[in-house]
């Protein structure tokens, strides 16, 4: 199963890349618990190597420290499933690959490893653009394919959002702040 190819994930991903080919932005996105969900779909779309530069999937907490930069008593504070890691993991990715914008992907998607405090489902995504960050906290019901392929849709969501702003550093319901 591809997808990228449902037909409304591709006029999304279309709409994004032709902003982003407009606006002569490039897009980097690190990943956990999507695997690479997200890369895939936007390398599906012909033409992507004009703005993606690339993504790393940061499964592990090694990965997550020894390759994107978080700081290991941030994960030991607040977990690997948080708000922090994933706005870390944007901003690690923006600045290793030198992007001008930056998807950062943590979650739970089941069938185990969640709890009481971190259920199955829930996701954290960050979105650095340039200087600003836009972290939000969503939990997806369903199998693990499911919450994939829906935290992957959203993360695209948001960046559609940011993107239609002429500012993209004032968003209505979306947690902006400096980094």
């Amino acid at each position: 199963m591809i997808v990228a190819e449902y037909s409304h994930i591709s006029r999304l991903l279309n709409r994004i890349a032709k902003t982003l080919v407009k606006r002569r932005l490039t897009l980097s996105i690190c990943e956990s618990c999507t695997g690479g969900m997200l890369g895939s779909m936007i390398t599906n779309i012909p033409g992507s190597s004009k703005y993606f530069l690339g993504g790393i999937i940061a499964y592990s907490n090694e990965v997550k420290e020894k390759v994107v930069g978080i700081r290991a008593k941030d994960l030991r504070k607040h977990g690997a499933v948080s708000a922090e890691v994933a706005a870390a993991m944007a901003k690690g990715v923006q600045e290793k690959l030198k992007s001008d914008i930056g998807i950062g992907i943590t979650g739970i998607a089941g069938p185990t490893g969640g709890s009481k405090n971190k259920p199955v489902g829930l996701v954290y995504i960050a979105i650095a653009i340039q200087k600003k960050m836009s972290v939000g906290k969503y939990l997806f019901a369903g199998s693990r394919t499911m919450i994939r392929i829906e935290t992957c849709l959203k993360s695209l969501l948001l960046l559609k959002k940011i993107l239609s702003v002429k500012n993209p550093l004032y968003l209505e319901n979306l947690t902006i702040q400096d980094i």
